[in-house]
């Protein structure tokens, strides 16, 4: 029995060592992500604004974003949450006092935009301008693993500033954020241009 069992292990041996078939890894996988259908309604909050936004964002006023604005001298901060994509458009509002307050927060939001050239692999500005509705400003788009793919600023020039950047709440890594970064950017685009001052 035992010198059966010998040669039988042997051909099982090189039967397990047939060349002829090659081996690749399994390419990672991702999650299947089911995008909601386009439907949007009036923002029509306490501050000098309103815009059109998603059905499927909620918009976040709670006691936090209060005592964050007030810490950072702000008016007002606004969250639109996109629950089932883990991300965030944060919106912060601020009245203009003078044009010295003006210079200062477009210089900032030039300075948040460009923080993120560590990761970035490309930043790109835009001018926002709708003088019919007093509505200028500059969006950036932030190409690469940066934290915040899109930032943006709103203003009349004269009294009003809304600042806006979008964050996913996971590790940025734009493979596999793409799709759902595409799909928000087109809400972030169709609120900026029915942003309407009050």
């Amino acid at each position: 029995m035992r010198k059966l069992v010998l040669p039988v292990l042997m051909l099982l041996l090189f039967a397990a060592c047939d060349g002829n078939h090659d081996y690749s890894p399994k390419p990672r996988g991702y999650y299947r992500i089911v995008f909601p259908k386009k439907d949007y309604q009036p923002y029509k909050g306490n501050g000098p604004f309103t815009f059109l936004y998603p059905k499927y964002a909620v918009i976040d006023t709670d006691k936090t974003s209060r005592r964050s604005a007030k810490l950072l001298n702000m008016k007002s901060l606004l969250n639109m949450q996109f629950p089932q994509f883990n991300g965030t458009l944060h919106l912060s509002y601020e009245s203009i006092p003078s044009k010295k307050v003006f210079n200062e927060l477009i210089e900032d939001a030039h300075a948040f935009a460009f923080k993120h050239t560590i990761k970035a692999t490309g930043i790109d500005q835009g001018t926002i301008y709708y003088p019919d509705h007093k509505v200028y400003g500059i969006y950036y788009t932030i190409d690469g693993n940066a934290a915040s793919s899109i930032q943006f600023y709103l203003t009349d020039s004269t009294r009003n500033y809304i600042r806006g950047a979008l964050y996913f709440n996971s590790e940025p890594k734009l493979d596999s954020i793409q799709p759902v970064l595409s799909f928000v950017k087109k809400d972030v685009d169709l609120m900026i241009k029915s942003f309407r001052w009050k």
